[in-house]
């Protein structure tokens, strides 16, 4: 019931990102300003196609965990759904909130009036991280989950391991955090910051199992090659926008 309950929460969550990339690419794609439209000034589509990658990461954890709870007969999916299914749900609700006001700052002032569907979006968003366990309640769980049953924790990176040798930032950041876990000073107090790297690193390999190289080298760089805090549309140069900025148009087929 749990695992259910957080799973919805991720789905819920994923939908309400990727809706709010809809109405930003959307307006983006017909307003004008400084001579050409918005989705044509760089910096504008440094921020889609940001909003976009957070919910290529959303999607893949989501439908994996969908996955493993589809598989209750195997032993290493009960095992990643028992961290999935927390880790997703702190990471992917936790992040919607700003998500969903990143999309609406992009539509200016009339995205903040209930004229438009992104004012909802923006109230809604923190709701799934508070309902059914907070994100304090999620990161706690998580160690418990790997105190208790230490055997979970090798299925984690078993599944991590599938994609190891094709990136050498994916590698890095998860050697880091096999140290990180294997550290026990101060377990509770760094929690959150273990558990968002667990979701990172998952996000990272479900994409690099996917088809798209460019999607998966811009979450790579943008997510964990990138050092220090940024805000959204803040994507290193070098990275393939305008195959972005389609995945999330929805005029485009």
């Amino acid at each position: 019931m749990v695992a259910l309950t957080r799973f919805d929460c991720m789905v819920g969550s994923t939908a309400g990102q990727r809706q709010a990339v809809i109405q930003a690419i959307y307006n983006a794609s017909g307003r004008k300003a400084f001579g050409k439209k918005l989705i044509d000034q760089p910096l504008m589509q440094n921020v889609l196609a940001d909003l976009q990658l957070e919910v290529e990461g959303s999607i893949a954890l989501s439908m994996r965990m969908a996955k493993a709870m589809d598989q209750e007969d195997s032993e290493h999916e009960r095992m990643l759904l028992r961290l999935g299914a927390a880790v997703g749900k702190y990471w992917i609700c936790k992040r919607s909130p700003h998500h969903a006001y990143e999309a609406m700052e992009c539509l200016g002032g009339n995205g903040a009036i209930e004229n438009f569907i992104t004012a909802r979006l923006y109230r809604d968003a923190p709701i799934n991280a508070i309902w059914e366990g907070s994100g304090n309640i999620q990161a706690l769980d998580v160690l418990r989950a790997i105190t208790k049953t230490p055997t979970v924790i090798s299925h984690w990176f078993d599944e991590l391991g599938i994609s190891r040798g094709i990136n050498t930032l994916f590698d890095t950041a998860v050697d880091k955090l096999r140290n990180e876990l294997s550290d026990l000073n101060q377990f509770e107090y760094r929690a959150r910051h273990i558990v968002d790297q667990m979701a990172l690193t998952m996000q990272a390999h479900l994409l690099l199992q996917g088809s798209s190289s460019c999607v998966t080298d811009a979450f790579i760089k943008s997510r964990i090659g990138a050092s220090g805090l940024q805000n959204t549309g803040c994507l290193p140069t070098g990275i393939d926008i305008k195959t972005l900025l389609d995945r999330g148009n929805p005029l485009v087929t």
